[in-house]
């Protein structure tokens, strides 16, 4: 299968920014609050996030180097560790890592785009969301990177002016007494922040499309994933800060609970608006990015073949994300979807730093991992913490992601082995 490497450094930066940048961000910190008890708090796990993302972003850069395809986990599980692993890494792309997000943040830009868009429900102006980056994205690579760069640069730089705008006009909140540190509480919170992190492993999903991957996909990996933790923390921190810690407690809408508390009905017009185009940006980039894998385990003969490429974009591979997520957008609730991902997609990015660690082991100084040994155990280390406190404090939730991992081994015993192999 020839593939055209046309993207560089800033589509495959612009696709990392894009994916990570969702509706986790404008969602969440109302939620960490009213379970961490303190804005100080709600900003260390947002801080604490952003270092274990980094710490990804450096293993998976290494991966990259390592084997530059498309594909992503299912690619880099398949060739060091074995095609069963690739499998189930593959079945969760497949009903996880896009296509959940992917309603996740359609529904969530109906919710804030419900009243332009004449009170048509948040389910119907999703789809028809979905439906139009799944047309651009088809037409051609170099025409969809462009619509995604845009997107991407002008969201970036409309978030970057709020938050200052925000933390410059807001007044601080009263000094609240200390509360004791939630350890448990804290844990379960990076869950919810890994979703909003996800995606700074974007890239990889797209490796044989991108030039020159061997350097450009680690360093978009670490450009992206900065740039949004920088991002990250300003804007909640204008959040947190900018209305007493009761009124965004359990909120879902803190983006527009901010705004009004700085500036008024105007603003919290504007942010919402502000926030619906980043949904839009964050639905481009998964339309953009999942169909990659199906495509890369259709041409090794886990999927139909017809949705493999033969030239220019996964066509085919573009209606499978599309039509997955928009079952889960007319069936499941958002809260629902927000548990789900994050779980179930930490421990599938662990299992690809574990065959790092495999593979480093295997090849010794002839693979360079930067930080090596620690970069990669810190990472395990953190979603080891994740995954239990999890199991702990929301055992549903934990369970049905579980019985997702379960499900893609019984496929693959079934089906996967009949279809053919992927040789390391």
């Amino acid at each position: 299968m020839t593939r055209q490497r046309s993207l560089g450094l800033t589509s495959a930066t612009a696709l990392v920014v894009a994916n990570m940048i969702g509706a986790g961000v404008f969602t969440t910190s109302g939620f960490l609050l009213a379970d961490l008890g303190s804005p100080l708090y709600v900003l260390l796990a947002w801080a604490v996030g952003g270092v274990q993302a980094a710490l990804g972003a450096v293993c998976y850069g290494a991966l990259a180097r390592r084997i530059p395809e498309s594909g992503g986990e299912y690619r880099i599980l398949s060739r060091a560790l074995h095609p069963a692993a690739g499998y189930v890494a593959g079945w969760l792309s497949l009903l996880v890592g896009f296509s959940a997000p992917l309603a996740a943040a359609a529904f969530a830009f109906g919710t804030y785009a419900r009243p332009w868009l004449g009170g048509i429900s948040p389910a119907a102006a999703g789809s028809l969301l979905i439906a139009v980056f799944a047309a651009v994205h088809a037409c051609e690579v170099r025409r969809g990177a462009q619509v995604q760069n845009g997107a991407v640069l002008l969201k970036v730089a409309l978030i970057a002016a709020f938050a200052a705008f925000s933390l410059a006009a807001g007044e601080a909140p009263p000094a609240e007494p200390p509360h004791p540190f939630p350890l448990a509480a804290f844990g379960v919170s990076l869950v919810w922040i890994s979703f909003s992190y996800s995606g700074w492993n974007a890239a990889v999903y797209i490796a044989g499309e991108i030039r020159d991957p061997e350097r450009t996909v680690p360093r978009s990996l670490i450009l992206g994933t900065g740039l949004v933790t920088v991002l990250y923390l300003a804007l909640n921190a204008a959040f947190v800060l900018a209305a007493p810690a009761a009124e965004l407690a359990g909120r879902l809408e803190v983006g527009r609970i901010a705004a009004r508390a700085v500036g008024g009905a105007v603003l919290e017009e504007a942010v919402a608006g502000l926030i619906a185009l980043v949904l839009v940006s964050s639905v481009s980039s998964l339309v953009m990015a999942g169909p990659r894998v199906y495509a890369q385990m259709a041409a090794d003969g886990y999927l139909p073949r017809r949705l493999a490429v033969v030239a220019g974009p996964p066509r085919a591979a573009i209606a499978v994300p599309a039509g997955r997520a928009l079952f889960f957008l007319w069936s499941a609730t958002f809260e629902a979807l927000l548990t789900w991902i994050g779980f179930t997609l930490s421990l599938s990015t662990a299992a690809a730093v574990t065959a790092l660690i495999v593979l480093k082991s295997r090849e010794g100084a002839k693979m360079e991992v930067p930080g090596w040994p620690f970069v990669p155990w810190l990472f395990l280390a953190g979603v080891a913490a994740m995954t239990v406190f999890t199991v702990a404090q929301r055992p549903l939730e934990s369970l049905v992601g579980l019985a997702t991992i379960a499900a893609g081994l019984a496929a693959w015993r079934l089906h996967g082995r009949k279809e053919g192999k992927c040789k390391p």
